[in-house]
C-alpha cells in the first residue's frame, strides 16, 4: 500500500501500479501461448500426445550428457537444414536448452517459428527437468536424480498448479 504518511512504509511492489485486469489477462494468456513447463511436457510425453515434438537444441556433447527421453536432437544452427526432414508440418515444437540462464531454447524457437512451425519454449530447460526428478537419457543409459524440493514436491506428485 502506498501512502503519503512519512512514517509509513512505501511499497516497492506498488511503486509501479499493477496492470488493468484485462491487460493482465491478455499478457498471461500470451505467455502461456509461448511457454510450457517441464511438468506439462513430461505429462504429454508420458501420455503419448500426438502432434507435439520436443527438440533439444544443444550441442552433441550436451546431448550425450543428458536429454529428455523421446526428444529430437537438432542443434540450433542446423534447424533450418534438418527440421523440414525431421519434423512434420503442423506439429507443435517444444524447444529446450540447458536452463533458465540460457537463451538457446529461445533462439531455437525463433528458428522454428521462422520456418512456419507452431512452437513453445520449455521453461526451465534440461536443468529443471532433472531437478524435478524426471528420468533422462545419457551416454550411460537412463538416469534419474532425486527431486529438488525447491522445484517440486518431494512426493513426486505434480504440484498441480
Amino acid at each position: 500500500m502506498t501512502t503519503t504518511d512519512a512514517t509509513a512504509a512505501t511499497s516497492a511492489v506498488l511503486s509501479v501500479p499493477a496492470a488493468d485486469p484485462a491487460v493482465a489477462a491478455a499478457h498471461y494468456a500470451a505467455r502461456l501461448a509461448f511457454e510450457a513447463d517441464v511438468s506439462d511436457v513430461h505429462a504429454d510425453l508420458a501420455a503419448g500426445v500426438r502432434g507435439v515434438v520436443v527438440v533439444d537444441s544443444r550441442s552433441d556433447a550436451a546431448w550425450a550428457q543428458g536429454h529428455l527421453p523421446g526428444a529430437l536432437h537438432i542443434p540450433t544452427a542446423r534447424i533450418a537444414e534438418l527440421a523440414p526432414t525431421l519434423v512434420a508440418p503442423g506439429t507443435t515444437v517444444v524447444t529446450y536448452c540447458w536452463g533458465p540462464g540460457c537463451n538457446g531454447a529461445t533462439r531455437a524457437a525463433l528458428a522454428f517459428a521462422r520456418l512456419g512451425y507452431s512452437v513453445k519454449e520449455m521453461i526451465g530447460g534440461f536443468e529443471y527437468w532433472v531437478r524435478e526428478g524426471f528420468a533422462f537419457e545419457s551416454a550411460k543409459g537412463t538416469e534419474q536424480r532425486p527431486i529438488d524440493d525447491l522445484t517440486a514436491p518431494r512426493s513426486g506428485i505434480s504440484c498441480a498448479c
